[in-house]
């Protein structure tokens, strides 16, 4: 039936002021109010429409993308939207296109690394789609390893140009979003080479394509690396391949913040340290947590409001069956997520905060946090999109059988959200990066403070001494043991590593060798981060009836199950004993208990519209078994009763007349 709450009764049990938590997720009531316009904009647009998707062809797929980020960049101009407002907007598209690597690398990577007058000259033209960038880095054969990228720039004093060529096949730049069909502009990073001497990666804008005719330019190969992992998915955006044939580009089209080359073929170092190029990487970063916290929320979304509506089992003669909710096993598998979900966002916002902070002191000339701010979003990006695709799988599974079908937009949603864990920096790579910064600080105690999230390193002494003097289930509820807990296991493996390298002929040799407890010492650092961002957002005033006491809850169960999880980490390093890890699992079971009520109001606090999660099973109004029958009944298989096929090659077999069939 249409227009019947099936989940009216959950609602009712909401012990918290549900608007109020929708402020508290959005981190501000401007920012709910305008992501809420903007997805009720998109949701209420038929132009919009994306249920379509899994039934299209690889051609028809591409092409309708494109009509929608037209038809989306048309209504930005018409409506005059603000940027906030345009980003929202691209966002509840929910499609990966060519205009995601224009805003989030093109632009950003121009603004970085270009000069004023660079800035000047491109910055016009990219913001408003004169030209249309992509960020060409990866190669065939190199992804992270950025310093063994094959292409090269060769700089030819003659003609003042720089040569870009790919000499090898592995060379090819491989990957970059709208390369393969749209972008006109790339920023391609090379090998810069003057009189034969290497001179480290640097950024080139190149030209790609005809602005006229659209084709390729001369000396220049594109195309399209193929299909990608699900259905729909990531297969709206063209991914391409590039290679260069001695193309020349001006010599003032190397981004030249960082390092210039002059007419004479000099290389210029500027006073701007290399690690600016860090900066665009924070960004970039920074963003990714955010965009987990939201993948992970909608997947939760789903699997609460489904977990609600089916019931199974229990049974007593003929009465009600119980709903899946109010299993334990249920629970322990989706609130942990549910909270995860509310933990990521918060370390997004800091993580916003913090980039901020970066960003005006860059401007001022003082790059002392950028190193600390580099490590941080480098092991929270790795730590978020890694528990994030794991989550959506797992909350596929929480959803049964029907869980698997397209409908229910979770594995769609995997699809599109698991490459997170590898672009942008592999998830492993990312948390050596973070191991180096960690072995640094532990290498300076004594001689040098650490600083912002490494500062708890500065009590490394009762960290290593002390031991957790929890006693009860509810002395767990604590936040005060529960810092202490999980400083104490990361200060104790990040020390134990450093201890172990020292004894090592050569720091490489040590990295080596002790990697794998090297990334799990970075591991317990991020979590550190994430449980006490999550404690420090709940010091804050957050206005609402029962809306703190609500997040208190899910800030425990977040702690808790990691606590549960890594157990073996807490118990190796000797800071608590088996019985403290056992009350800390007792208190996470009756955490469960307090979570359920709320579960429903929860996941509405998210605010997503139908159209974005596009999932029959997580309807806001839980009418599901209607709609997964009409979802099926619009299949393309459905269109008649008696397949193309059938009467050729089926049959024949039931008329055992096969032989004289033509197969």
């Amino acid at each position: 039936m249409e227009g019947v709450d099936y989940l009216s009764d959950e609602r009712k049990k909401a012990q918290f002021d549900v608007e109020a938590m929708k402020v508290a997720w959005a981190g501000s009531r401007e920012a709910l109010q305008v992501s809420d316009r903007m997805a009720k904009l998109v949701a209420n647009d038929p132009a919009f429409e994306k249920f379509s998707k899994p039934t299209l062809g690889t051609k028809e797929l591409f092409k309708n993308t494109l009509r929608k980020a037209a038809y989306a960049w048309k209504l930005i101009n018409d409506l005059r939207l603000t940027d906030e407002e345009a980003t929202w907007l691209r966002d509840y598209m929910d499609e990966p296109n060519y205009t995601d690597l224009q805003w989030e690398m093109f632009v950003p990577a121009l603004e970085g690394q270009g000069t004023e007058e660079q800035k000047q000259k491109w910055l016009p033209l990219a913001k408003t789609m004169q030209i249309i960038g992509t960020y060409a880095q990866t190669e065939l054969a190199h992804g992270s390893n950025v310093q063994g990228l094959e292409t090269t720039a060769t700089f030819d004093r003659q003609t003042d140009e720089f040569v870009i060529h790919s000499p090898t096949l592995t060379s090819s730049k491989w990957w970059p979003g709208g390369m393969a069909k749209v972008a006109t502009h790339a920023i391609v990073y090379a090998r810069l080479i003057i009189d034969g001497h290497f001179h480290g990666i640097h950024g080139f804008i190149v030209q790609l394509r005809s602005l006229e005719d659209h084709s390729p330019l001369p000396g220049i190969t594109l195309g399209d690396i193929g299909m990608k992992f699900g259905r729909g998915a990531y297969n709206t955006m063209d991914n391409g391949v590039s290679r260069f044939d001695h193309v020349r580009i001006p010599r003032n089209q190397m981004l030249m913040r960082v390092s210039q080359v002059t007419k004479e073929g000099k290389y210029v170092r500027s006073d701007v340290p290399r690690q600016l190029g860090y900066a665009t990487m924070v960004s970039v970063r920074q963003t990714i947590v955010a965009n987990a916290s939201k993948a992970l929320s909608r997947a939760v979304c789903i699997a609460t409001r489904y977990s609600a509506v089916r019931r199974q089992f229990g049974a007593r003669n003929g009465g009600p069956e119980i709903q899946v909710i109010d299993y334990k096993t249920q629970q322990s598998r989706l609130f942990p997520l549910l909270a995860s979900a509310f933990a990521f966002r918060f370390v997004s916002e800091w993580l916003k905060s913090l980039y901020n902070d970066v960003k005006q002191r860059i401007e001022a000339n003082d790059f002392s946090t950028l190193a600390e701010a580099h490590a941080c979003t480098a092991g929270m990006k790795s730590l978020t999109t890694a528990a994030t695709a794991e989550g959506i799988e797992e909350c596929r599974k929480l959803c049964g059988g029907h869980g698997y079908l397209i409908s229910s937009g979770l594995p769609e949603l995997f699809a599109f959200y698991v490459p997170a864990c590898t672009y942008e920096g592999e998830n492993v790579v990312m948390m050596l990066q973070v191991a180096r910064f960690l072995m640094k600080m532990v290498s300076e105690l004594g001689c040098k403070q650490p600083i912002g999230s490494a500062a708890y390193l500065a009590r490394v002494a009762p960290l290593l001494q002390n031991n957790c003097v929890v006693q009860t289930a509810k002395g767990w509820l604590n936040p005060g043991a529960i810092v202490e807990a999980f400083e104490a296991r990361a200060a104790r493996m990040v020390v134990g590593c450093g201890q172990r390298l020292a004894e090592f002929k050569t720091p490489e040799e040590g990295f080596a060798e002790l990697s794998i407890d090297l990334v799990e010492a970075s591991l317990a650092h991020c979590q550190l981060i994430a449980v006490s961002m999550f404690i420090r957002k709940l010091q804050q005033d957050i206005p609402g009836k029962g809306v703190k006491q609500t997040l208190e809850v899910l800030c425990y169960v977040y702690a808790l199950f990691l606590l549960h999880k890594h157990q073996g980490d807490f118990l190796a390093t000797g800071y608590l004993t088996p019985k403290q890890t056992s009350l800390a699992n007792d208190q996470l079971k009756t955490l469960y208990s307090k979570v359920r009520p709320n579960a429903i109001a929860l996941v509405d606090s998210f605010n997503h519209t139908d159209h974005y999660l596009s999932s029959v099973l997580g309807r806001y109004d839980g009418n599901v078994y209607p709609k997964l029958y009409e979802a099926a009944q619009n299949d393309p298989l459905n269109d008649s009763d008696i397949a193309d096929g059938i009467s050729q090659y089926v049959q024949p077999i039931l008329k055992q007349k096969l032989h004289s069939a033509k197969l």
